[in-house]
């Protein structure tokens, strides 16, 4: 049994977990900031790193104790730590924190791709077989990415602009809605109808590329408008078209993907794997491809958590890939593109 701490700091949640083999969950301490960034629309980095400073004893307490763990020599084997992508303040932060605990505690540092985590928190829910195709949708990043292998990424196609999660923050901010708005507009979108027709971007071209920048300006244009004529705007009409526009394409370019590329699991992964419509319209697409295993991320994972950083963090275990204490952030990390 290989038992891997790990720690999450690259945006505004504040995590350390300890993961056993990569997917058993012996703790996962997650302090999150979503009340101090909310009056602001977004997240601040300055507020962030402020934050993780605060919190990340804390959550090194509640998850060592939560996994009946005393620090004997022989109860960890290594400590896993996010180091890009993300807030470089943020960042710092947790990777201080690692690297203080590997050194007091004459443990090894393993160096883990946040993009990476998201991904291999599907063994969580069955494990990974391959070839596997992993959509990677969150607030920075949407991305369709291709595992031959364990632990090996290569980038089929990733948004030209604005990531999905990031397309809809802004529409929630221009609703007034509470942020982050994802949760919300997928509730406000079950209770609505598809009464607008917004544009998918790049449906006809032929490759595995995502824009939500036309989607986003679409919806502003069409709000504008209505504002100026003073007609009022059923936000839950509003919300169902928008989302249906986001799901349509995500949906589209994966379909293509599976049939170009045939793969023994297709992962959901990221902090939009969480929408209901998405993993609903994802499965029902899968039924179309029975030789290809559906491993959607379980819900309580899709968001950043430092378990996602441990299930990584033993891929990179065990092919020998460690990290000294010179170890860098990295806030632009990303995969290969193929």
């Amino acid at each position: 049994m290989t038992k891997i701490i790990a720690f999450e700091s690259s945006a505004d949640e504040t995590s350390v977990a300890i993961v056993e083999d990569g997917h058993i969950v012996l703790s996962n301490a997650v302090a999150t900031q979503i009340n101090s960034h909310q009056r602001f629309g977004g997240i601040v980095p300055e507020v962030a790193s402020r934050h993780h400073i605060e919190w990340i004893t804390r959550v090194l307490d509640d998850a060592l104790a939560t996994a009946n763990v005393s620090l004997s020599p022989a109860e960890l084997d290594a400590v896993a730590v996010t180091y890009g992508p993300g807030l470089v303040g943020s960042l710092l932060v947790g990777l201080m924190g690692a690297k203080t605990f590997a050194l007091a505690h004459n443990l090894p540092i393993v160096p883990v791709n946040h993009l990476a985590g998201h991904i291999a928190a599907a063994n969580f829910n069955q494990p990974i077989r391959y070839p596997a195709l992993a959509l990677m949708v969150s607030g920075g990043h949407t991305e369709l990415v291709l595992m031959q292998n364990e632990n090996e990424f290569a980038v089929l196609g990733e948004t030209r602009d604005d990531a999905a999660g990031e397309s809809f923050d802004k529409v929630g901010r221009l609703l007034k809605l509470p942020y982050p708005a994802g949760k919300t507009i997928d509730d406000m979108a079950h209770k609505g109808q598809p009464t607008i027709k917004f544009p998918t971007a790049m449906a006809h071209e032929d490759n595995y590329d995502f824009s939500f920048s036309g989607l986003k300006s679409a919806v502003i244009n069409y709000v504008h408008h209505a504002e100026q004529k003073g007609e009022t705007i059923d936000q839950y009409d509003l919300a169902t078209s928008f989302q249906n526009a986001v799901v349509d394409a995500l949906v589209g370019r994966t379909k293509r993907a599976l049939q170009d590329y045939p793969v023994k699991s297709f992962i959901l992964a990221g902090g939009v794997a969480a929408n209901s419509q998405l993993r609903e319209t994802l499965e029902a697409l899968l039924a179309s491809f029975p030789e290809t295993t559906y491993i959607p991320v379980p819900r309580q994972y899709t968001g950043d958590n430092a378990a996602m950083i441990g299930a990584a963090g033993y891929w990179n275990y065990k092919q020998g890939i460690f990290a000294g204490l010179d170890l860098n952030t990295d806030p632009g990390l990303d995969f290969e593109l193929i």
